[in-house]
């Protein structure tokens, strides 16, 4: 099924578009909008710029996600994950990038740094309840079905 829906998007550099790396990927990579490199050390993040600015239709955000080989093979991931760019928001993106490795990293211009997901986003509507129906898990969380 494809469906299309349109973003407009300001960048000072075409070059610093989305793009979709392959036929039916899910996430588009954003580059590093940068003039010169910038160093993560370990266990340190940064406020890495895109230059882009999106104008997103009413009913959608924009989800920034980690890229997986830069998880796998540097141990850098998105510290926000996944970050919400919220509709109405017009300023530029940016993407916080952590790193949880033992060496420096350097993040340099034009660098695929973080992929971004459309995703339908509706509005809850919220109501006081004295009493929430009941489930099986009921209150159950953080681990108690256990890891076996």
């Amino acid at each position: 099924m494809t469906s299309e829906i349109i973003i407009n998007v300001i960048t000072e550099d075409d070059e610093f578009l989305p793009v979709y790396s392959s036929e039916l990927a899910a996430g588009a990579d954003v580059k590093a909008y940068i003039n010169e490199n910038v160093a993560i050390e370990p266990g340190s993040s940064a406020l890495i710029p895109t230059g882009l600015k999106f104008e997103i239709p009413a009913g959608y955000e924009i989800q920034v996600r980690p890229r997986s080989g830069l998880a796998l093979k540097n141990q850098i991931t998105v510290l926000n994950t996944p970050g919400t760019v919220d509709a109405d928001y017009r300023g530029e993106i940016g993407v916080i990038l952590i790193n949880h490795g033992k060496t420096p990293f350097i993040v340099s211009r034009g660098m695929r740094i973080a992929q971004i997901v459309l995703a339908a986003a509706p509005q809850a509507k919220f109501f006081l309840a004295k009493d929430l129906s009941l489930t099986s898990r009921g209150a159950g969380g953080f681990g108690h079905t256990g890891t076996h």
